[in-house]
């Protein structure tokens, strides 16, 4: 007999998971607690690495449905999804997402949606690189500075160089500046290359 699972994440300890359980629960689905994984986890961290995902995954056997009410609780973009989506359904399990209608993501009819949502991620993030990179050539021609602005000015930076030469150390120069260790020896590799 084929058990139901729902998977309920969010992204911070600030928020919870309740309004996605009484999705699934207003859409009809009545799931045991136990069957209930929900996870605090960042979106940006791929779905097997998430350590109550992977959990679930290995207690899911053939025939069982695995629900989400969103697809981007499953995976942290279309390719993690439909990766995360391919395994389930290898292992014979359905999974299914309430903002896409209850859609079965493992049926014909689910490959073909998850078919043009990787397409149109594929696209968008095309046009994010096509655009970032048309106005850094803009930037670049009008002469702005590229990069984040240095965080101590250039007599600051001239004085960490003249007193890391004279054998004053990484540590007391970042306290003494209120910056990182890294922020000073990029200030010294910018002072030893040709156009600092």
């Amino acid at each position: 007999m084929s058990r139901t699972f729902a998977y309920c994440r969010v992204s911070s300890a600030d928020q919870t998971t309740d309004n996605q359980v009484r999705e699934i629960e207003a859409a009809g689905f009545s799931i045991q607690p136990q069957r209930i994984v929900e996870e605090t986890i960042s979106g940006s961290v791929a779905a097997m690495e998430r350590p109550q995902f992977a959990r679930l995954v290995d207690r899911l056997e053939s025939g069982d449905v695995l629900l989400v009410t969103k697809l981007d609780r499953l995976g942290r973009n279309a390719m993690d999804v439909r990766a995360s989506v391919e395994r389930l359904a290898n292992a014979g399990v359905r999974v299914h997402c309430l903002a896409l209608g209850g859609v079965d993501l493992t049926s014909p009819a689910g490959k073909m949606t998850m078919g043009v949502i990787a397409a149109v991620a594929e696209f968008e993030r095309d046009l994010l690189i096509e655009r970032t990179q048309s106005g850094l050539r803009r930037a670049k021609e009008q002469g702005k500075p590229l990069g984040r602005p240095p965080l101590l000015s250039v007599e600051q930076q001239r004085e960490v160089r003249e007193r890391r030469a004279a054998g004053a150390s990484l540590g007391r120069l970042a306290i003494e500046y209120g910056v990182t260790k890294a922020a000073i020896q990029r200030v010294e590799r910018r002072g030893r290359s040709p156009n600092p």
